[in-house]
């Protein structure tokens, strides 16, 4: 998988192929960390969950220790506080437990190519741990592959609309909470794969994806 950063508004992501799509065990993941500015934040929650056919099979998610305070904003958005990562268990043991829980399957990600996979590459080098080598499907790729005629940014928020998917059960900003919510809305754009009989994810010759715009809350944090 190669994903290039072409300006702030969109990356160029090519060399991925899954194959099966729609037989596939998936392992969805989130993380929630103390901010969103890759370079200089730290995770603070891991949420996966093992998803396959429509169905939810295991859950995992634990809290991680920080080396970087939550800013106060951060805090009340996630529900996660200084207090609570005390006595949270560090990145590298948490890291192990999610490798284990994961297993061989193929994880998938809400823009996950622009936050998660590079801050979790990122606590990898810092604690001199190699990176998985599971397959990583963005959910953002998946529905930019067969929607070539729009140009707006996949947000969570613009997917739930698209398909009219149902939140009002799930905690939002929770990294558990939102793995649920990324499985709602992988399983309707597997479906419209479906539809279009296209049984494989394939982006070997790439595709551009606008990237996410980084609200004003974040830019404000020291």
């Amino acid at each position: 998988m190669n994903i290039h950063y072409l300006s702030e508004t969109e990356y160029l992501v090519k060399d991925i192929f899954v194959d099966q799509i729609h037989e596939r065990l998936y392992c969805i993941f989130d993380l929630e960390g103390t901010g969103i500015l890759v370079e200089k934040e730290y995770i603070t929650q891991f949420g996966a969950i093992i998803y396959q056919n429509g169905k939810v099979l295991r859950k995992f998610s634990s809290l991680v220790k920080s080396p970087k305070l939550i800013p106060e904003s951060v805090e009340q958005l996630t529900g996660i506080s200084n207090e609570r990562l005390t006595n949270a268990p560090a990145f590298s043991d948490v890291y192990q437990q999610f490798l284990e829980f994961c297993g061989t399957a193929v994880l998938v990600t809400q823009a996950g190519y622009e936050y998660d996979l590079p801050i979790l590459l990122k606590h990898c080098q810092l604690s001199n741990l190699s990176p998985f080598s599971n397959p990583v499907i963005d959910t953002k790729a998946l529905f930019a592959k067969i929607h070539p005629e729009l140009f707006d940014v996949f947000s969570t928020d613009y997917l739930v609309g698209y398909y009219q998917i149902k939140t009002n059960d799930i905690k939002r900003h929770n990294a558990l909470g939102d793995c649920v919510l990324i499985s709602r809305i992988l399983d309707q754009i597997l479906m419209e794969y479906k539809q279009r009989n296209v049984l494989d994810f394939n982006i070997e010759e790439g595709i551009t994806v606008k990237r996410f715009v980084i609200p004003a809350m974040y830019l404000k944090e020291e």
